[in-house]
């Protein structure tokens, strides 16, 4: 008798397994056939500016979340995390304003300059060269006039600031790099141009040269 019963429920098993799937069959080679479970994998889509009535405001473009913050954005940030908009326009004036006013918010820890370090080969090392005396290969193949050394720069008034706003806008014939660089990249790459100063000004004027840095 218990064998009776476990063949039956084999075979009523098999047969409706067998219905489900003949069911599903259909001779469009287009048609999906019978979907028994649609919303689980065929959501429904909004637009970002229609209805969405699963929202009490009804609005389909949502807020983010509170809290949250843009890619490239970091709590030390040096400008308000309300404002991620750079503040400081693509013009003299802005470049001076961000020399006055923008400070690295990142602090240069070895874990950090090596970061650092890492995106600068990636992305100023063919211009600035290795050791940031502007003779990168570009420019050792005559393609591009040298960028000039770093430390010369510094000397003459380019601070942490006006890096950034260089990295982020682009100078003369160095084009932007906000698109490829977050804010917090170019913080990391400014720490290790920091050194590349110090390594290459004599020790006698590495305090004046630091300090300018820092202005």
């Amino acid at each position: 008798m218990k064998i009776f019963n476990n063949n039956l429920f084999s075979g009523i098993t098999i047969t409706v397994s067998a219905l489900v799937i003949l069911s599903s069959c259909s001779s469009d080679p287009l048609s999906p056939g019978i979907e028994f479970m649609p919303d689980m994998y065929r959501s429904v889509a909004y637009k970002p500016y229609e209805e969405n009535p699963n929202f009490k405001d009804m609005l389909g473009a949502r807020p983010p979340v509170e809290g949250t913050i843009s890619q490239g954005e970091f709590p030390n940030s040096a400008w308000s995390m309300n404002n991620s908009i750079y503040p400081y326009p693509n013009t003299n004036e802005g470049y001076e304003a961000a020399g006055l006013n923008l400070k690295n918010p990142i602090e240069a820890t070895p874990a950090n300059l090596e970061k650092g370090k890492e995106i600068y080969t990636k992305f100023c090392v063919a211009c600035h060269g290795e050791a940031g005396d502007g003779n990168g290969s570009i420019v050792a193949n005559g393609k591009f006039p040298s960028p000039g050394k770093y430390w010369d720069k510094v000397a003459t008034g380019l601070n942490e600031g006006k890096m950034f706003h260089s990295i982020t806008y682009g100078k003369n014939l160095m084009g932007q790099h906000a698109s490829q660089v977050t804010k917090e990249e170019r913080w990391l790459v400014i720490n290790h141009i920091n050194e590349l100063v110090k390594k290459a000004t004599p020790s006698a004027n590495n305090a004046t040269a630091n300090d300018t840095i820092k202005k």
